[in-house]
């Protein structure tokens, strides 16, 4: 992929740059700005270049029209506060404001547009409505830069059509995401442990799929656990189930078996009366689960049998907290994997997401882990082997 450095002189030219800037929101609060800062150093490297930075991005899902809740007003902000340099944001996306705005820039400044998808163009699955939106975003620019790793999954007219548009090159970010994937997926130090979370097994089929031919280990907790229980024959309660996957599930651990890749469990697990942290909950063995509980962590012996998996590898990837880490008496469970992560001499990295907001609401210096991502959905599919149209557009 074409780097920043091929794109020459860049003082005084208009660049167009994509960041990951959908961070979560209480009300006008940002909760987690991971993806703000992850973005900085590429937009920085611009502004000290002489460019006129144009920075767009999207915040939540609107359906292709203005909705104030997802305004970008509150990012530019914070983003004006980590550059230690004003952000204008622009009231529009590509309409007079933006135009404006952008013709107003001196060498050095940056411009926030309004929320991409606020324009139906940046989404749409016809080709020309599309290219008719990234027409006009190329409009404002001279040269484009790709660096929202977590959005190049996706076929749309910021990430796709408008680096065709333009003389372009992946930014720093999209950079040492690639190659920290490309470390996992090509001759990965061994043995190689892959940590899996988060609620539903259906959303990581193809990861499994693919990880069971590279994988040493799995170790498996979160909401989707309980469907590996099931699928051996365990009562899991009310436990979050996937009763459609139980087949796929047996599946995997057979092939786990054939391929002497090793499937980690949780032995034990926090089972709570209620989805609630004041809820009554104990400490059950995994294959014992009470019909009227539910199953929210995995208990404190599968967290140091976990650690213990950890302490031996060479190279970890985590995708998904082990439990309901946002409400205390479940939080133990992803600590625990989270430490072992820090304590381990392994090339961790932490699969953005979930994942990553946690080990920031736990209070983990970032530090501590090899790489932390900002791709979730993005990383994933990179790891199913799938082709990403935002990185392929820049080849």
């Amino acid at each position: 992929m074409r780097t920043i450095d091929d794109l020459g002189d860049l003082r005084g030219r208009r660049v167009l740059v994509r960041s990951d800037l959908n961070v979560p929101l209480d009300g006008t609060t940002i909760t987690d700005d991971g993806r703000i800062r992850a973005s900085v150093p590429t937009i920085q490297r611009l502004r000290e270049a002489g460019a006129r930075v144009v920075v767009c991005a999207h915040l939540g899902r609107p359906k292709g029209a203005p909705e104030a809740r997802y305004s970008l007003a509150p990012v530019a902000e914070r983003l004006s506060q980590l550059l230690g340099a004003p952000v204008a944001v622009a009231s529009d996306t590509v309409g007079d404001d933006a135009q404006q705005r952008v013709a107003a820039l001196a060498d050095g400044d940056v411009v926030l547009l309004e929320n991409l998808r606020f324009e139906a163009g940046e989404t749409s699955k016809d080709d020309a409505e599309r290219g008719a939106f990234a027409a006009q975003l190329a409009a404002l620019a001279d040269a484009y830069v790709s660096d929202g790793f977590g959005v190049v999954h996706r076929k749309q007219a910021s990430v796709y059509d408008v680096a065709k548009l333009l003389p372009h090159a992946a930014g720093g970010l999209v950079l040492a995401e690639v190659e920290v994937l490309q470390r996992l997926t090509q001759s990965p130090a061994r043995p190689y442990a892959v940590v899996l979370g988060g609620s539903k097994v259906s959303d990581k089929l193809g990861v499994i799929d693919n990880l069971l031919g590279l994988a040493d280990q799995i170790l498996v907790g979160g909401g989707m656990v309980f469907t590996f229980l099931a699928a051996q024959g365990h009562e899991v309660g009310k436990s979050l189930l996937e009763a459609d996957q139980l087949d796929t599930v047996r599946g995997y651990l057979e092939r786990a078996q054939q391929q002497g890749v090793e499937i980690v469990l949780p032995t034990d697990v926090v089972a709570a009366t209620a989805f609630a942290a004041d809820a009554e909950h104990d400490v059950v063995p995994a294959d014992q689960i009470p019909a009227d509980r539910l199953g929210l962590d995995i208990g404190p012996d599968s967290g140091a049998a976990f650690a213990a998996k950890l302490a031996g590898a060479a190279t970890v990837f985590w995708n998904g907290p082990m439990g309901v880490f946002e409400l205390e008496p479940y939080s133990h469970g992803t600590r625990a994997v989270a430490q072992a992560l820090v304590d381990a001499d392994a090339f961790s990295v932490v699969g953005g997401g979930d994942s990553a907001a946690a080990v920031r609401t736990l209070g983990f210096d970032e530090a501590g882990f090899g790489h932390i991502s900002t791709g979730g959905g993005a990383s994933l599919e990179y790891l199913e082997g799938r082709t990403l149209p935002g990185l392929t557009v820049l080849d």
